[in-house]
């Protein structure tokens, strides 16, 4: 699978679900810490919903009503040189270096980055993508009727990519916010915005799909980044990011920001962030001048049929928790364990990952929440008090990938083989005494483990079949296994070094696959 990448956004992403890559719909990447300031919350603007009836005379009084609110970002950074041990050029891949010298922030002269917005109030907040004006040292805002206003940046969140902007002035044309939660797959959309200079072009098409998460997560490599995005196949291209996506009651239920394409421009795959998120994040900016971001403490995964399997599950959904953040978890203070499916919150069923990050962030840090697990084909259910996020997310290196040294033992069980942690090589790695367990050099393309490990991931814990035990020789891990039968299943706690920081996950494997 070839890659490829906007000018917006130098990352590179796995995204299985798609042949080619998927690009940031706008310019320019540049990094800075989050800023905001406090005040308020925004007064957003209820429209009178458009009546329903053709769609396209249905389109055209959307373009009519919402096209005067929509705004063409144009955001200037100052040539400056990068500060000592910054890199400049993170995560391009082999081979587009030359692509991105144009961009290098040394250059003579201020880079310049374009996007879109809407106005929210009528006093002037602005919502758009952080990464339209990210590391901007001026931002400029061109209204459909051709002012131009100064824009100060009021707050941004990297997490959502969402960020506020406001300009001086009153009584201006406002969206309103729907509620992007009651949108069903196949229901029209349309999007307005600026695309390769094309300053408000008005698109239309359908909802795709909802939810989009791990397909997506390499757009954002935050520890604590949220991927819950609306799929659309209205055309999208790069000066659409921070443009509205509309449903044909005129309103707004999501911000457009990101397409999957194999040349950065439309190929009928566009992402929106979720309008209820993105509200959720402007509130917080404006009224406590930072995003007081809420969270469980856990590591999670979407659940694969074996974890369905193994918890008893008459379908395929849930979130599996691998880990907890450390002994203060909020998760873990409240009984939660490795292994665990979390079901529900809030009496609200959780198919997945990005569902459950949903639910989660439109809590406040200090609300207590109920969460419904099934463990191991039990039910279980707690509240947990939910913990704000630090503000910034340690970023630790990937483990070593120089073999290690001691012997490697092949493992026909599991499909794999694995080798102890030397003392010397916990060291060099960081890895701490309770994570010295076997480390996985090679994974069986054909066996029982394949696509559930890999390589450098270490096997810490047999979690079931009980009773839980610690892995730290071969002998540990033959033990175990001889007790499981073929068709059985295995459940491990592993512990892996990521480029998002090291955590544990579950993996539950069926033996003699």
């Amino acid at each position: 699978m070839s890659l490829h990448f906007s000018r917006s956004k130098l990352a590179a992403i796995a995204a299985s679900a798609f042949i080619g890559g998927v690009f940031f719909a706008s310019s320019l990447d540049w990094t800075q810490g989050l800023f905001a300031q406090g005040g308020g919350k925004v007064k957003t603007e209820t429209m009178a919903p458009i009546p329903a009836g053709a769609p396209g005379e249905g389109f055209a009084t959307i373009a009519e009503r919402v096209t005067p609110a929509v705004v063409s970002i144009q955001a200037e950074r100052d040539a400056r040189r990068p500060r000592a041990g910054t890199p400049q050029r993170r995560n391009i891949p082999p081979g587009f270096e030359e692509f991105f010298n144009q961009l290098d922030p040394r250059q003579q002269g201020p880079a310049e980055s374009s996007g879109s917005g809407f106005i929210v109030s009528k006093d002037g907040y602005i919502l758009t993508n952080n990464h339209v004006v990210d590391g901007a040292d001026r931002v400029k805002v061109l209204m459909s009727d051709r002012r131009e206003f100064k824009a100060k940046i009021v707050g941004r969140d990297p997490q959502t990519d969402v960020a506020v902007l406001k300009i001086d002035a009153s009584g201006l044309p406002t969206v309103g916010l729907g509620d992007d939660t009651k949108l069903r797959i196949g229901e029209w959309v349309v999007a307005i915005g600026n695309p390769l200079g094309l300053n408000f072009t008005v698109t239309a098409g359908i909802i795709s799909a909802k939810g989009r998460g791990n397909e997506l997560s390499g757009l954002n490599r935050d520890t604590y980044a949220i991927t819950d995005f609306i799929q659309t196949d209205a055309a999208i291209n790069p000066g659409n990011s921070g443009g509205p996506l509309m449903n044909t009651r005129g309103e707004v239920i999501g911000i457009n920001s990101a397409i999957a394409s194999q040349t950065g421009f439309y190929s009928g795959y566009g992402f929106a962030i979720p309008i209820t998120l993105a509200k959720t994040v402007m509130d917080d900016i404006v009224a406590h001048g930072r995003v007081r971001r809420a969270i469980l403490g856990i590591t999670i995964n979407d659940v694969n049929a074996e974890d369905a399997a193994v918890a008893g599950l008459k379908q395929i959904a849930g979130a599996k928790v691998g880990g907890f953040s450390g002994d203060d978890s909020p998760a873990r203070k409240a009984g939660l364990e490795p292994g665990d499916i979390i079901v529900r919150v809030e009496g609200k069923d959780v198919d997945r990952v990005s569902t459950l990050q949903r639910l989660v962030r439109m809590h406040q840090p200090g609300e207590t929440i109920d969460i419904d697990v099934v463990r191991y084909g039990e039910r279980k259910s707690f509240k947990i008090r939910l913990q704000e996020a630090p503000a910034e997310a340690a970023q630790v290196a990937s483990a070593d990938e120089r073999p290690a040294e001691g012997e490697s033992a092949a493992n026909a069980r599991l499909g794999v083989s694995l080798e102890a942690i030397t003392a010397e090589v916990a060291k060099a790695n960081n890895i701490e005494e309770q994570y010295r367990g076997l480390r996985v050099v090679s994974v069986d393309a054909a066996g029982p483990a394949a696509d559930k490990l890999g390589r450098n991931d270490i096997l810490v814990r047999v979690i079931r079949p009980e009773p839980a035990t610690a892995i730290r020789t071969m002998a540990d891990l033959q033990k175990v296994l001889a007790r499981v039968k073929d068709g059985e299943y295995v459940s491990l706690l592993v512990y892996a070094q990521t480029q998002s920081g090291p955590g544990t996950r579950v993996v539950n494997i069926r033996i003699g696959e």
